[in-house]
């Protein structure tokens, strides 16, 4: 049986052990947590996960020069993952205490979650808890990570800020906050960002991780 081959990013803010536990449970044989960019780019395929703020994360990136490692990864078409924070550091900026650079895979922002409904109630700011996925009516889930997903299936958010593209055509799947359309998930050929927690999804995360392993 084929060596399925992950590399975890470790630049300082990751939840490394539970990401690699999940990977183990889907299949994962050979799951390397790594800080040096050289590992980065002779990886099969690469996972950044992280939670915390923006500018924290692109600090450790750059740090470890883990920044130009990860761009030189995705462009190679190897599957690149980002889980929450890691998602998010693929944009292009983030206005999160500031503006700050990001690893620009994905043109667009990080702006915070609106703080209140669409009818004017005041939302909880992080937004914690489970949400079910919506599929953008331009965008097919048949050939990505998201195939095997039916619109019962809830997964687990933790955060107050979410990536918004430029384009739409970047947008893989939404839930919805108080009636406002909230980025869950998006896509760009080999790069794929989860906005949601998948190790802590339950079933639902492990079948999407699944699915990350057979790209």
């Amino acid at each position: 049986m084929k060596n399925i081959g992950v590399t975890i990013v470790d630049y300082g803010v990751g939840n490394l052990y539970s990401v690699q536990r999940a990977l183990e449970v889907c299949g994962a044989s050979d799951i390397c947590i790594s800080s040096d960019p050289a590992e980065i780019l002779i990886a099969d395929r690469v996972v950044l996960p992280g939670v915390g703020a923006f500018a924290d994360g692109m600090r450790g990136l750059r740090e470890r020069g883990l920044d130009s490692a990860i761009r030189e990864f995705a462009k190679s078409g190897r599957p690149l993952m980002g889980i929450c924070l890691g998602m998010q550091l693929f944009a292009t900026k983030s206005d999160e205490f500031g503006e700050h650079t990001g690893l620009d895979l994905i043109p667009g922002k990080v702006n915070a979650i609106p703080p209140k409904g669409v009818e004017g109630e005041h939302l909880k700011i992080p937004n914690v808890g489970w949400s079910t996925l919506d599929q953008p009516a331009h965008i097919c889930w048949e050939k990505t990570v998201l195939r095997a997903l039916t619109r019962e299936q809830s997964v687990y958010l933790v955060h107050s800020f979410h990536f918004k593209p430029d384009s739409q055509n970047n947008v893989l799947a939404t839930y919805q906050y108080g009636g406002n359309n909230i980025t869950a998930a998006i896509v760009e050929g080999n790069i794929i960002g989860l906005q949601f927690h998948p190790e802590k999804s339950g079933e639902v995360g492990l079948t999407i991780l699944s699915q990350y392993l057979q790209c």
